[in-house]
């Protein structure tokens, strides 16, 4: 069984000390990997749901194969694993500003991502996804406002509740536009938040892109023996 809790990983960086923790749930039975910022808890390995609904339902307007895909923020890996598990994607782009994240990654610390590094189809690139998108340049440095079949975004807890000043300009009108700048015709962009659906932020989607939907991702949540719901938004060029 192990270190009841053992911490994996820490650093501090520009927004906070990131840490990774393993620990065992005596109730549950499981061990659980957690992501906190500071004192704050980003991410769970209990609640995996919505993050995988994040690939599947982003990827699932899309026609074709050999698609190009970038997932913004990597966290614990559930989205970018899911992606690959597509055999339609033919290579995904990894953007993630703190270089700790990765290297949990690669040293795979992760046993429910496993393969996710050693996968040819995968690349991680440093960087700051929000200043990507603003600068124009976009997200592969070797192709510098190379287009993508899909955008996988998980970094915020959602539009109005973002982790960094710098990032609420990405939710306007004009952020959008020029994230769907980075976008083939009939490209994907889907996005994770804890919150419910904002009918602000739809209304700011249907003003860029052609079609945009809001899921809610019902999940069972062991804590309160009841429902927790995500939403995962999904825009269409």
């Amino acid at each position: 069984m192990g270190a009841r809790f053992e911490e994996l990983a820490w650093r501090e960086t520009p927004i906070g000390a990131i840490s990774l923790r393993r620990r065992r749930d005596p109730s549950l039975g499981v061990e659980v990997y957690e992501v906190k910022l500071d004192d704050e808890f980003l991410m769970s390995s209990l609640f995996p749901v919505a993050e995988i609904e994040l690939a599947r339902l982003g990827l699932a307007p899309l026609t074709g194969r050999d698609l190009d895909v970038v997932v913004g923020g990597l966290g614990l890996g559930y989205t970018a694993r899911t992606a690959l598990a597509d055999d339609r994607v033919g290579s995904l782009l990894v953007v993630e500003a703190i270089e700790d994240v990765i290297d949990w990654h690669r040293r795979e610390l992760l046993p429910f991502a496993a393969g996710l590094a050693a996968d040819a189809r995968t690349r991680f690139v440093r960087a700051d996804f929000f200043a990507a998108v603003a600068d124009g340049t976009g997200f592969d440095p070797e192709a510098p406002r190379r287009r993508f079949h899909a955008v996988l975004l998980d970094v915020d807890h959602s539009p109005r509740n973002v982790l960094h000043p710098s990032h609420a300009p990405f939710y306007t009108a004009d952020g959008l536009r020029r994230l769907a700048d980075h976008l083939h015709p009939d490209g994907v962009f889907a996005l994770w938040s804890d919150d419910p659906p904002d009918a602000d932020f739809e209304r700011v989607l249907a003003e860029v892109f052609r079609t945009a939907q809001a899921h809610v991702v019902a999940f069972p949540n062991p804590f309160t023996g009841g429902e927790s719901a995500n939403t995962v938004y999904v825009a269409q060029r």
